[in-house]
Parts: structure tokens; sequence; C-alpha cells
């Protein structure tokens, strides 16, 4: 571009018509002059004027004094919005229209609903930022008065530009051309309107696009609302499979394949689940082989490759006072209700029946001499896995809280059928003293 030599006056103001006065366009040799120049327009208290150039120019933004954008803000509006919104929705779905008790789980809560609330703030965002930043730039404009002139045209070249609208209302033609001579423009150019109503109209090929676009793009919301509302007894069409058809068999169906006609084919015989094994005998089954078969009576009608019930406790069991304390508390949750707390067979159940004229009752467990000589192997059986009416409970009780069980059973025992012999002597002197030490009663 060649230079430009300040003492030398601007060329003169013309136009590329004789309609309605848009503005006027100046054109500056540098990105420095440019900055300046917009300057000195904003610090003249014009506020309808634009700067254009080939690439981005720094300083320009303060130089014509443009505020900060409030995109950010919006955009955090927007993601707030989302966060609340998602939320609500799921709140609204999942505690309050529809609550859906799965696995005992809370119908609402907050770690839940973290991903979706989350995904639901990017999308707001990411729309609150895309379609304000064209709002807030006025976009999408896809004609501009100053298009017509040619100078124009090298803007995205080598040209830079200011232009100032005649809208402002600080705008006079003869003031504002000399504001921009005096700011070194190389020349100052009126932009009119078009006077000829029929240069205004969109080109029909253009509008021609538009409408065909805009029907294509109806198609398949066209496509989709016939096939909600239609009914056909062919499968739809699948453009991706998505596994969705098989050569599988669903459970509970029929089978040509196997002669029995069934597709479910049942568990393996001997197969067990992952996890499920339980190798020890002892400690998951209350049996075991022991050194002298002959100290075991129950033991006596028994091939010497069968195990025999314990009589003590496996060595995984640590049989201390906590354990015992463990011991009812599962006791007093499991089988109080039928057992009683005491252990007599008296709890609220039999009780009702009685009340009712029942004739059932529950195994007095402190009391029956059959309980109280069966081995610990044996109490643990029954309480995994049932006897005459009374159901298993392996299913509820881990094992280790049916050991805990079946040592709280033998201290109800012990302590229901205990002698004078069985307190220690320090404890049986303490009581004999205490008993002298009493009061005589008054006659």
């Amino acid at each position: 571009m060649a230079h430009h030599d300040h003492n030398e006056p601007a060329e003169p103001a013309h136009g590329n018509g004789d309609g309605e006065l848009y503005g006027v366009l100046a054109e500056f040799d540098t990105p420095g002059e440019l900055v300046e120049a917009a300057r000195k327009v904003r610090d003249a208290g014009y506020t309808e004027f634009d700067c254009f150039s080939p690439f981005p120019v720094h300083g320009i933004d303060e130089a014509m004094g443009i505020k900060r954008t409030i995109l950010p803000l919006l955009v955090f509006c927007g993601g707030f919005a989302g966060t609340v919104g998602g939320l609500l929705l799921q709140w609204w779905c999942n505690a309050y229209n529809w609550p859906w008790n799965i696995s005992g789980k809370p119908a609402w809560s907050i770690p839940a609903n973290v991903p979706i609330a989350f995904e639901t703030t990017i999308l707001l965002s990411v729309f609150t930022s895309f379609f304000g930043m064209w709002i807030l730039n006025k976009l999408p404009q896809v004609w501009h008065p100053f298009f017509r002139l040619e100078r124009f045209g090298r803007v995205t070249d080598d040209a830079f530009l200011l232009g100032i609208e005649a809208k402002d209302q600080r705008f006079d033609l003869a003031r504002t051309t000399k504001l921009l001579q005096d700011a070194g423009a190389l020349a100052v150019e009126n932009c009119h309107l078009e006077t000829d109503p029929s240069r205004k109209n969109m080109p029909k090929w253009i509008t021609a696009l538009i409408v065909s676009s805009t029907a294509f793009a109806l198609i398949p919301f066209a496509v989709a609302a016939k096939a909600r509302n239609s009914h056909s007894s062919q499968p739809h069409i699948h453009i991706f499979p998505d596994m969705d058809f098989q050569p599988k068999y669903k459970a509970d169906t029929a089978s040509d394949f196997f002669p029995d006609g069934r597709a479910n084919r049942g568990e393996v015989p001997g197969t067990i689940a992952r996890g499920n094994l339980a190798p020890d005998e002892l400690f998951y089954r209350g049996r075991e082989f022991p050194a002298d078969r002959s100290q075991y009576n129950e033991c006596k009608d028994l091939a010497a490759d069968q195990p025999c019930w314990t009589r003590g406790f496996p060595q995984q069991i640590d049989v201390s006072k906590a354990f015992l304390e463990r011991g009812q508390n599962r006791y007093n949750i499991y089988c109080s209700a039928c057992h009683g707390h005491d252990g007599e067979g008296k709890g609220m159940i039999p009780q009702r029946m009685a009340e009712l004229g029942g004739a059932w009752a529950a195994r007095d467990l402190v009391t029956t001499q059959t309980v109280i000589t069966m081995p610990n192997g044996q109490l643990f059986n029954t309480i995994s896995n049932g006897f005459n009416t009374m159901a298993g409970y392996a299913a509820q009780i881990p094992p280790v809280d049916r050991w805990a069980i079946v040592l709280y059973v033998r201290a109800l025992q012990r302590a229901r059928n205990a002698l004078t012999d069985d307190v220690p002597p320090a404890e049986q002197n303490n009581a004999a003293s205490q008993q002298l030490k009493a009061p005589e009663p008054t006659k």
C-alpha cells in the first residue's frame, strides 16, 4: 500500500448513490492510525461506529470504548440453570411423579444425580455460549450497506477502515468528515442506502435454497411421526442393529433344538457360583473329622469317610465377650420372636398363636435335654437349614453370626441350668458375706 503524507488533504467524500445516507467510511494507512482514530472518535462522543481490518488489532477494543462482554455471565447463568434444571427434572421424575424402589435405594439423592446434572450444565452452557455470541454480535447479518462500497472489498486484504453510522446522535456529515480527515484518514467516503427497492430483495436462488432445505429437514420428523402413529406386524427397520436381533433363546421360551422343548436349560449339576465354594466344612457346615471318633456318640453309626457334628467352634471364631454380645444381638433379631428372649420358647408369635386358639409352640432351647446335648455343629446346621416348621436362615444370617447365635444359646443354657458349684469360690464367699451383713427383718 502506498504511504500517505499527512500534509496532503484526504480524498474528498463521495458516495455510492443518492439514496438515504447510511454513514461514512474512512480508510487509514496502518493499524496504529486506525487505533488512534478510533480513540479520537470515541472521545468525540460517537457510539455508533465500528472498525474493520484484515486481522485482529491489539488495543482496538479499548480505543473504541467497547465494554467487557457479558457473555461469561450469561454462560454462568446458563450452566446454573442447567444444574438446577437437571436436578429438578430427576427429582420430579424419580422422587415425586414416579417413585420406584430399587434395592432399597433412596428415590432421590445428590450423588446418583450428579452425572445428569453435570451433562445438563454443560449442555446449557454450550447453548448459551453459542447463541449468546450470535445475539450479542447481532448475527447473522448477511448484508451490510458498507458492502456496496468498492473500498470495503479490500478489508480482508490490506484496508484498515472505520465506519460511523448516520443514526449516531452526534453525527453531522461535515463535522464527522472533518474529524476523520483530521485523524489522518486517507479517504472518507459516504455510504448511501440503495434507492431501488428491487435491489433490496434477497436473490431468488437463496430463497429457493432456504425453502427446499427447510422442507428436506422436516422429512425425518414426518417419518418419525408416521411411525409413532402407525401399527405394523413387522419389526421396524434397524439401520444399526445394535445386537437387537441375535440367534439366541430367551428365558422361559420354547425351543425345538432340545428334546424337552425348553430353551432354559437350568443350572448344570455340581456347579457353584463364584465366591460360594465355601470349602471349609467346619466353618460353613459345622462338620469335622475328629481324631478320636469314639468320643462322639453320633459318629458311631457313620462311615469313616463321613464327618461328624463338631462340639467346639471353628478356629476362625474368637470366643469372647464381644462375640457373645454379637450373638445376643443377632438372636434377639432373628430368634426371640419365636423362642423368646430367655430361650424358653415363649416368644411373641407362640403367645399370639395361643390367644388365637392355636396349638403351635416353639422349642424350648434352655431346658430341652435334646437341645442341651446337641453338638454345636448340629445346632449351627439347624439355624442354617431349619427344622420341622422352622425355616432356614442361611440366606439372612452370615456363617459367623450363626456361630455367634450358637454361642449365645449355650450361654442361655448355662445360665438357666447353673448349679451352685458352677459359681467361682470367690464369688460364693462374697455372696455369703453380703448375706451376713444384711439386716434382720423387722418383726
